[in-house]
C-alpha cells in the first residue's frame, strides 16, 4: 500500500491562502516555470540488502530495474533526467571507502532512453548505502537553470554513514533556499527506515512513499517524474529581519525563509489606497519538537499600531501550521496615492524537542498578495465578516421581534386557560 506524506510547506501554504481567500498574484515576483527545462536525478540505492527477494517474488533490485525501464520510456519531453547511483560500486568491508560509494550513472541532461537503460541494466547490488553523501552530490548534479529540481530517492534501508546524518544533509539543503525537492521511496520499509526517509522528505517539503509491489514503484517514480514537467510557482529566497525597519520590502509572490525557535522575523509590503493586502505563512515542523505551539501571522503599521493579526495553534499531530489575514487600504478622500508600508511579523512557538538541533530554523512559506480591494474597505474590515454584518442583524432583529411576539401569544394562552 503506498502511504504519501503531504508537503511539509507548499500544499499547506495554498490551503492557508484559500481559506483566507487568498489567490497566487498574477503579477508576481516569483516565476513560474518558463522556459527553463526542469530537472530530474532518481537516486537509487544498489547497496547489498537490493539482494532480497520479496517484491512479487522477485528482488528489489529486479523491481527498481524494471521501474527505471518503464519511467525512462514514458519521460516527457523537456525534462532533463539523470540517475545516480549509492553502494553500487566498493564490495570491501572498509567503511570509509564505502561510504564515497555514489556515482552518476547517467548525467543530469536531455534523455538518450536506450543510453540509460543500458546503463540501469548493468547494474548489481554491492555494497554500503551512503545516502546523506549521495544526496549532496544529486543537489550538485541539479545546479544551474531556474526549472523545476527533484531529486527521487528509492532505497531499501537506513543510511550506514553516519554521523553524516542524511536529514541533516536535506534541512541543510532546504536551507539553502534553492528550491530543490527531495521525494523518497522505501522498499518494504522498516519503521528505522520509514522514518528516516520521511525526515529526509519532509525537510524539502516532498512525499514519502512506502513501496511493496513492483506496479506501486513504477506508479510512483512516474508520477514523481511527470510532476517535475508541470509548471509550478517556484518560491523567493529571502530573509527576514529582527525588526521592521531593516526587513525586505516583497511584493506579491510566494517566498521562503528559515526561522529559529521562538524568533520573530519581519517583512514589508506597500499597500496602495483602494488596495487590499492578503497574506498567510506555514511554519514546518521538520524536525522532533515539544507538542503544544503556534504560529502568528500580524500586519502592524511603521509606527508598531496592530492592524489585523492571524493566529493558529496545534498539538503535535501535524507538521505544518498555517495562518493568514487581509487588510484593505481604504480610498483616500483627497486624491492621495501615497502607498502605506504595512510590516508583516511572523512569530512562532515552537520548542525542539530533547537533543535536537536548532538550526538551521524551521522552514517558513510566506504569501503575499497585493490586489483591487472591495468597494468599500469597510466591508471587509469588520472582524472579518464584510456584509455580513447586515444579515447577523438582521437575523438578530427577527430573533427579538419573534420572541416579543412567542412570549405574548404564550401569555394571553395562559390567561384564556386560568379564565376557563
Amino acid at each position: 500500500m503506498i502511504r504519501t506524506h503531504r508537503p511539509a510547506a507548499g500544499v499547506c501554504a495554498l490551503l492557508a491562502a484559500l481559506a483566507a481567500g487568498i489567490a497566487f498574484p498574477g503579477q508576481a515576483v516569483a516565476d513560474e516555470t518558463t522556459e527553463a527545462a526542469p530537472k530530474v536525478e532518481l537516486v537509487l540505492d544498489v547497496s547489498g540488502s537490493m539482494r532480497t527477494a520479496d517484491i512479487d517474488g522477485g528482488t528489489r533490485m529486479a523491481a527498481a530495474k524494471q521501474a527505471f525501464n518503464e519511467v525512462l520510456d514514458a519521460t516527457p519531453e523537456g525534462v532533463q533526467l539523470g540517475i545516480r547511483t549509492l553502494g553500487a560500486d566498493y564490495r570491501g568491508n572498509d567503511r570509509k571507502e564505502g561510504c564515497k560509494d555514489t556515482a552518476q550513472l547517467y548525467p543530469v541532461g536531455t534523455l538518450d532512453r536506450t543510453e540509460a537503460k543500458t546503463a540501469v541494466a548493468t547494474l548489481s547490488p554491492t555494497g554500503w548505502t551512503p545516502i546523506g553523501p549521495a544526496l549532496l552530490k544529486a543537489a550538485d548534479d541539479l545546479q544551474g537553470g531556474d526549472g523545476t529540481r527533484r531529486i527521487v530517492l528509492i532505497s531499501d534501508g537506513e543510511d550506514t554513514c553516519q554521523p553524516l546524518d542524511p536529514c541533516e544533509v536535506a534541512r541543510e539543503i532546504a536551507a539553502k533556499g534553492v528550491g530543490l525537492t527531495i521525494d523518497t521511496l522505501g522498499l518494504v520499509p522498516d519503521a528505522k527506515t520509514r522514518d528516516q526517509l520521511s525526515c529526509i522528505a519532509d525537510a524539502t517539503g516532498g512525499t514519502y512513499t512506502s513501496v511493496q509491489h513492483k506496479e506501486e514503484l513504477t506508479d510512483r517514480v512516474g508520477q514523481l517524474v511527470d510532476r517535475a514537467a508541470d509548471p509550478v510557482v517556484t518560491p523567493v529566497a529571502t530573509e527576514g529581519t529582527d525588526q521592521c525597519s531593516s526587513a525586505p520590502a516583497l511584493k506579491s509572490g510566494l517566498y521562503t525563509d528559515r526561522e529559529e525557535f521562538g524568533q520573530q522575523r519581519w517583512y514589508k509590503v506597500d499597500v496602495n489606497p483602494g488596495q487590499e493586502l492578503r497574506a498567510s505563512v506555514s511554519v514546518a515542523a521538520d524536525r522532533a519538537v515539544n507538542a503544544d505551539y503556534g504560529v502568528l501571522l500580524r500586519a502592524v503599521t511603521v509606527h508598531g499600531r496592530e492592524i489585523v493579526r492571524g493566529e493558529a495553534s496545534g498539538l503535535g499531530r501535524t507538521d505544518v501550521i498555517s495562518t493568514g489575514l487581509r487588510y484593505p487600504k481604504a480610498e483616500s478622500d483627497d486624491d492621495d496615492t501615497t502607498p502605506e508600508t504595512v510590516c508583516l511579523q511572523v512569530t512562532n512557538s515552537f520548542s525542539a524537542a530533547s537533543g535536537v538541533k536548532t538550526s538551521p530554523g524551521l522552514p517558513v512559506e510566506l504569501t503575499v498578495d497585493v490586489v483591487d480591494g472591495p468597494s468599500k474597505a469597510s466591508d471587509v474590515a469588520s472582524f472579518g465578516l464584510g456584509r455580513g454584518w447586515w444579515l447577523l442583524g438582521a437575523l438578530v432583529l427577527t430573533g427579538f421581534l419573534a420572541g416579543l411576539v412567542w412570549g405574548w401569544v404564550s401569555r394571553w394562552r395562559v390567561a384564556v386557560w386560568r379564565t376557563n
